[in-house]
């Protein structure tokens, strides 16, 4: 429906975002009836669908990876879900109770009304007032690629985000940038293509997939891992590998040395045709080891704690050895020497709320807010890591996050909606 551009129309509450973190919003308003609108510049979980390459796959199971009122059809508790079937999931269950989501629109800006209440919200098609206004728009914005090697080296260049399959990528030797999720998936599945894949490994934390007989999902949960409100000094940011590719397996980057990719350390520079890695890479496996070694013992713990009749699984303690390229590292890397003609950079992301143009931010630039009610009275933020608790940035996480500031703007339009005996 196209508004009319001199005159804004008006809405109680405006969500600017329509992915899990938006559904999830709209649900909660809904239920708590407060009038709104949610605007999606793509489609209904577009960045699922355009923003992921071909093969991915949920990271959690779908008994876990879910909204608690809608199951995923035809797949089992234990499958991981591929992307456009995640994205199916989000529409069908936005019209599970009739979301109001307009798709194809872009919020610009949106502003503080000066003198009375309220936000002015400009969009490509046309200006909304609104009394709160929701960022679900989540925390992969804007793809961090780092300005190392120029475009004119020689190698197609791309962030994780513009990676689709082997095939798009021009014969020869690829370089992935990243041991995180996407950077070690997209590494696999290059290296089971064919391809020789150099993989440059940097600091890290890796978690066993499955652990007698339980997901890491459902240990994490026993654990109380997923509540926790905030993260240990400097681990806001640590990278993590974890897969559900290929039915879900527990990520070893010794294992993949052994199938034939080569492991670099961190990728430190670029000069003259040459790629330099830090003489880290050691380091970074050993400290990924201690982290997977507690996850095991945590949950050997736990067992026995609790007298659990799950089996012992001594096999997943046993780490290989270092392979060459760990005992004697590959420091630098002629690309054109090596037949490098593709760097996948799976580097992050950074946040972009610069359409966002209200007093919410610290000096840096990052969110000021308390479980998602911002500094900013009538701004909210959802979907953002670490917004209550570790779990925030996940779809199930998103969706509790999402009930307490929809409770908030009910509560706050109750004492707006308050008259005196004196005012009639």
């Amino acid at each position: 429906m196209a508004v009319d551009r001199g005159e804004a129309e008006r809405v109680e509450a405006l969500v600017v975002g329509g992915g899990q973190a938006g559904v999830a919003a709209s649900e909660h308003l809904g239920r708590f009836g407060v009038p709104h609108l949610v605007l999606e510049r793509g489609r209904i979980a577009e960045r699922w669908r355009s923003w992921r390459w071909d093969s991915l796959v949920a990271n959690g199971p779908a008994w876990h990876d879910r909204f608690p009122g809608l199951d995923f059809p035809d797949f089992g508790p234990d499958d991981f879900v591929p992307k456009d079937r995640v994205a199916d999931y989000f529409e069908a269950y936005a019209e599970k109770f009739a979301a109001p989501i307009r798709c194809g629109v872009e919020v610009t800006a949106v502003r503080r009304n000066a003198g009375r209440p309220g936000f002015r919200v400009e969009t490509t098609a046309g200006p909304v007032e609104a009394n709160y206004v929701i960022a679900a728009t989540g925390p992969f914005q804007r793809p961090r690629v780092p300005a190392m090697v120029p475009e004119t080296a020689g190698p197609l260049q791309m962030h994780s985000t513009g990676y689709r399959n082997p095939d798009q990528l021009p014969d020869g030797a690829v370089l992935v940038v990243g041991c995180g999720s996407s950077g070690t998936q997209i590494a696999d599945e290059l290296l089971r293509s064919g391809r020789r894949v150099y993989l440059s490994v940097g600091p890290h934390s890796r978690y066993p997939r499955r652990y007698r007989e339980r997901d890491y999902c459902w240990w994490l949960g026993v654990l109380g891992r997923w509540d926790i409100e905030a993260p240990e000094p400097d681990t806001r940011h640590v990278t993590i590998a974890v897969s559900g590719a290929y039915g879900g397996h527990t990520i070893d980057f010794r294992r993949l040395a052994q199938r034939g990719m080569t492991l670099v350390g961190r990728t430190a520079g670029y000069e003259d045709g040459v790629v330099r890695f830090a003489p880290d890479l050691a380091d970074n496996l050993a400290a990924g080891d201690r982290s997977y070694r507690s996850e095991l013992q945590q949950a050997d713990d736990y067992v026995a704690r609790n007298g659990l009749d799950l089996p012992a699984e001594p096999e997943a303690w046993e780490i290989p050895a270092d392979p060459a390229c760990v005992t004697d590292p590959v420091l630098a890397l002629d690309l054109a020497a090596a037949g490098v003609t593709s760097i996948v950079w799976a580097t992050g992301f950074d946040l972009d709320f610069s359409w966002l143009q209200v007093d919410a931010f610290d000096p840096a630039g990052k969110p000021t807010h308390r479980r998602g009610v911002s500094t900013e009275p009538g701004v909210y933020f959802l979907g953002l890591p670490w917004l209550s608790r570790r779990g925030s940035s996940f779809i199930w996480g998103v969706w509790h996050d999402a009930m307490y500031v929809a409770a908030h703007i009910a509560t706050h339009r109750q004492y707006m909606a308050y008259r005196s005996g004196a005012e009639g």
